[in-house]
């Protein structure tokens, strides 16, 4: 029995045989949605907070001499915190902690990586070994020695210098191909260093001990409408005040003959600076300060976990200084709160016109500053306004001395919270900003990446919105698509890495099962924009947008094969009923690892290399022979078969094609003639998608056009030439008739 489908759209027949294959088919739809909604509501680990240190697991593993030549032995682990002393000759010559005891180390894989770091009493990082990790490029791509030899190189690191450092004291090396993991081992051996050493005290940084009494934290309900009088009176404006005379004071009393010789001229009496300084961010000095509407202006400014401080000047002397305007630092002014230390810049610098508050003196600067999220910043702690006075004492000699502000925000502004939830909170909240400036950087690095990709994107969907008009073109088309596949091949594939793979599935559903969180995902920006182009083009074009346009190995195939028939290699033509029965292999191969990676995701990793994908895109050919021969080997038979891999191995094409029927719009036109009898389209697909009986087969369909350049085509479409025909004996009949009736008198 065949059906026929009418119309103009995604016509053909269907014999009993395709509809066993298309039940089939569903079945297996059915299977994955099952294991999908399995995945979705399984139950989450314990959590790590209840858990027993990471320490603990791995100590035992690693011989201590291993980390401290001739050290004697490990001392027992503290209580308080999962640090285990390193002792020789009866003496503690350094402290071995697992980073992802103290921060969040999660890489690629959606799992922790595990590094055993060491610390001498000076807080220098004296050794670094990584232990366990789950990263699949390190597992099946990149040798784990050169990935150890890197988490060695740490070795000598100052986590004193790291601490007064701005950005960050110490060299970064990227080893290609490992962009994200390599930065979140850096990322994490260096906070977590930070948190060691201050937390035991290590090299003079102060010690964080738990606070004397109970914790506090700002009190959101205090009422503004405060006066300058009450303000200044209860300390929520602090000031700092210096005359001619103090100033010379200073520069004598520091021994500095040359700057004592040239004093500040005028009355000793005289106002060198008077500086006012007020935190801002708290809202009842906020809106008492600068109003409602300012103070309304000030909250759209600051992003979460960002405060802001009013520093307000009057005098000869400018806080500002005019350094900033070439530099982009204010190079005058700092605040200090314990061990950190934060430059303001002119990206987080306002002027304010005035101050709201009844009573307010005037003043020559009135400025806001920003207090960046990743400064670690407690409004509830003293900190101090550090102010740098420079003297010349030469053509381009100075002398500096310092002056400190200090302040404490009043308990009038606070209010007091339970301290177990106070600093686990406070930790979550440091530890998620800490995070999220991790991505916010690397997305920072890769601007120019990310916008060459998103041209990239945003001119494919006008294509294949508009494709009418470039498929009116068989000529326009072949080129555009041979520029496209070679800019998708060299620079989405080999210069920036951005080849999709199963595994990035796999670690999707291994997270979702454990505790869920975006942060690995965002860590490499171009993965993630494209899987979310993906997520998109699968309700509009299914999943040809990606595996016909944009996968860099499917690129690869299909140029390699345009050359091997420019030098007329043979093509080799599936017949028909082998093709249709050896597509499925590769749905079987997706449910095979899905199935694995529920059990094991190393396992599952280690069986995804049926992707030669990071032999032939990520590793460019730079792996153990047996990898680069099953790579080469694909792409041979892909010189005869064309996107052989694409057609019946790639699980990756499987896992999309799936979501894929549930895409909402059919773009490619057919005509009812479709297949019956013409066989043009079908004959000349490239990976066989059209069936002999004229439909497309949306899962095997990579969207490449080439039937919709024949659908418009005058030339080869016998439909079209049949339709010419037709009008041109209509135009010929029409013509012989006007001349007939002309010629009657």
């Amino acid at each position: 029995m065949i059906f026929k489908h009418d119309g103009s759209a995604a016509n053909g027949g269907l014999t009993f045989g395709s509809l066993r294959l298309r039940a089939a088919v569903r079945f297996a739809v059915a299977l994955v949605s099952l294991i999908f909604a399995a995945a979705f509501v399984a139950a989450a680990p314990a959590s790590r907070a209840a858990a027993a240190p990471f320490l603990e697991q791995f100590l035992p593993d690693v011989p201590v001499d291993r980390l401290i030549a001739a050290a004697d032995h490990y001392g027992p682990i503290a209580e308080d915190i999962p640090v285990a002393p390193i002792v020789k000759d009866g003496a503690t010559v350094g402290y071995a902690y697992i980073t992802s005891d103290f921060v969040g180390t999660t890489g690629y894989s959606g799992k922790p990586i595990h590094v055993l770091v060491a610390v001498d009493p000076d807080g220098r990082l004296i050794a670094a070994e990584l232990v366990k990790h789950s990263e699949p490029i390190v597992l099946i791509g990149i040798p784990e020695r050169k990935i150890k030899a890197l988490t060695e190189s740490y070795i000598g690191v100052d986590l004193v210098a790291e601490a007064a450092a701005e950005g960050s004291a110490h060299d970064l090396n990227i080893i290609s191909g490992a962009t994200v993991t390599i930065m979140v081992i850096d990322d994490s051996i260096i906070r977590s260093g930070l948190k060691v050493a201050r937390a035991l005290g290590l090299g003079g940084l102060e010690p964080i001990g738990a606070p004397s009494g109970p914790r506090r934290e700002v009190d959101p309900t205090v009422a503004a409408g405060r006066d300058w009088n009450a303000m200044a009176a209860d300390g929520a404006m602090r000031h700092l005040s210096l005359d001619v005379g103090q100033i010379n004071a200073a520069f004598v009393a520091a021994g500095d003959a040359e700057a004592a010789a040239r004093p500040e001229p005028g009355d000793a009496a005289a106002t060198f600076i008077d500086m006012q300084a007020a935190l801002v961010s708290v809202p009842a000095i906020g809106a008492s300060l600068l109003g409602d509407a300012e103070y309304a202006n000030l909250q759209d400014w600051l992003a979460p976990g960002e405060h802001a401080i009013l520093i307000a000047g009057r005098g000869r002397y400018s806080f500002k200084g005019s350094g900033y305007v070439r530099g982009g630092i204010f190079d005058r002014i700092q605040l200090i709160q314990g061990d950190r230390s934060v430059r303001f810049r002119d990206r987080g610098h306002r002027r304010l016109g005035e101050i709201s508050a009844p009573g307010a003196p005037s003043f020559s600067e009135l400025d806001l500053f920003k207090i960046p999220a990743d400064s670690e910043f407690d409004p509830t702690e003293p900190w101090r306004l550090q102010l740098l006075v420079s003297r010349p004492v030469g053509p381009i000699k100075k002398s500096f001395q310092t002056f400190d502000l200090a302040y404490v925000l009043p308990d009038t502004y606070t209010r007091a919270v339970a301290q177990a939830a106070s600093a686990t909170a406070a930790a979550t909240v440091i530890e998620a900003q800490a995070k999220q400036e991790l991505w916010l950087r690397i997305w920072r690095q890769n601007a120019v990446r990310i916008g060459a990709l998103m041209v990239m994107l945003g001119t494919l969907t006008v294509v294949f919105f508009a494709q009418k008009f470039l498929t009116a073109s068989e000529r326009a088309t072949f080129w555009f698509r041979i520029g496209f596949l070679t800019a998708t091949l060299f620079f989405l594939g080999w210069y920036a890495n951005a080849q999709l793979s199963i595994v990035n599935l796999m670690a999707l559903a291994n997270a979702i099962t454990n505790e869920f969180t975006w942060d690995a995902f965002l860590l490499d920006p171009l993965v993630f924009i494209l899987w979310s182009s993906v997520a998109a083009a699968l309700i509009f074009w299914g999943r040809g947008a990606y595996c016909g346009w944009l996968c860099p190995f499917g690129a690869l195939q299909e140029l390699t094969n345009r050359i091997a028939k420019l030098f007329r290699v043979p093509q080799l033509r599936v017949p028909w009923a082998l093709h249709e029965r050896l597509w499925p292999i590769k749905y079987m191969i997706f449910l095979g690892l899905f199935g694995i990676s529920l059990a094991s995701l190393p396992l599952a990793e280690q069986y995804a290399e049926i992707e030669p994908f990071k032999t032939a895109i990520v590793l460019k050919f730079q792996r153990a022979w047996p990898f680069v021969l099953f790579a080469v080997g694909l792409l041979v038979i892909g010189l005869f078969i064309e996107r052989f891999y694409c057609r019946y191995l790639c699980p990756l094409g499987a896992a999309l094609a799936i979501p894929g029927r549930l895409r909402m719009f059919d773009w490619l036109k057919r005509y009812r003639e479709c297949g019956n009898p013409c066989q043009t389209c079908s004959n000349e697909c490239m990976v066989q998608a059209i069936h002999p009986l004229g439909e497309i087969n949306p899962n095997e369909c990579l969207y490449c056009l080439h039937c919709q350049v024949r659908y418009q085509d005058n030339q080869k479409c016998p439909v079209r030439i049949k339709r010419s025909q037709r009008s041109a004996r209509l135009l010929k009949s029409q013509a012989a008739l006007e001349a007939s009736m002309s010629g009657q008198p």
